[in-house]
């Protein structure tokens, strides 16, 4: 697929990611739908600005409706809520579930017939190496970013008949604010070699949909992938922090 020329539509993309995202694609050509539940908080030049909030159907459709010469679908929208599984809210968790999983196969129905009307296109969907490991202070998200790989790898299939090619980002620590933020009470430092630059990896997801690749990871999500093979094992995060 080529980026320039194309229309894209992100979800989350007023802030962190997102924003970066929206940038990279802007910048090599696209026309790019940037959307966000605060759709004030928007400001990239060269962005159309959507209110979209994806745990809302009625909101998905009216999106859908509006941005139908979309051919390439970016799901970024996270949820920032942080909660064990035995302890946590059970509200912030079924909010969790909601966000990464049911938001992201609700985008993905809406606009697969949107995708395969213009051509086919692509799914960008945004995970994390929580999918493939356990982060001991956010057991719930580890449990809905496995949840969403799984429905990463399901629609891939259903969709490869229309065409529409769906690409995972899996990536480690990315130095955004929000990381930043959720860091502080830990009191750890990553390094530039185990924290990824935002627009850096922008720059990386893009040429991979571009190239036409399935997954595209990092360097601490080809180790938590590979870890897969041998016994469940946490993240351990302190010992990131000391490489």
């Amino acid at each position: 697929m080529r980026i320039h020329g194309a229309t894209a539509l992100v979800t989350g993309a007023s802030r962190g990611f997102g924003r970066h995202l929206t940038e990279e694609l802007i910048r090599r050509g696209a026309k790019v739908y940037a959307t966000a539940r605060r759709p004030e908080l928007v400001d990239i030049p060269g962005a159309e600005v959507l209110s979209l909030d994806i745990t809302d159907r009625d909101s998905i459709d009216a999106a859908s409706r509006t941005a139908d010469d979309v051919d390439l679908l970016v799901n970024n929208a996270a949820s920032t809520d942080v909660a064990s599984l035995m302890t946590g809210d059970r509200a912030a968790i079924r909010h969790m579930i909601d966000t990464h999983f049911f938001g992201t196969l609700d985008m993905i129905r809406a606009f697969a017939p949107v995708l395969a009307k213009n051509g086919g296109g692509a799914i960008l969907n945004v995970l994390s190496l929580t999918a493939w490991t356990t982060v001991e202070a956010n057991t719930a998200l580890s449990a809905a970013k496995s949840a969403q790989w799984g429905l990463t790898n399901g629609v891939r299939l259903e969709l490869a008949g229309q065409g529409t090619l769906v690409t995972a980002l899996v990536a480690g620590l990315i130095g955004t604010a929000t990381l930043r933020d959720a860091m502080k009470d830990t009191g750890l430092k990553f390094s530039a070699e185990v924290m990824n630059d935002p627009a850096t990896l922008a720059r990386l997801a893009l040429d991979g949909v571009e190239a036409g690749e399935i997954e595209i990871l990092d360097g601490l999500s080809v180790e938590a992938k590979a870890a897969l093979a041998g016994p469940p094992r946490a993240f351990d995060l302190a010992a990131v922090a000391t490489r």
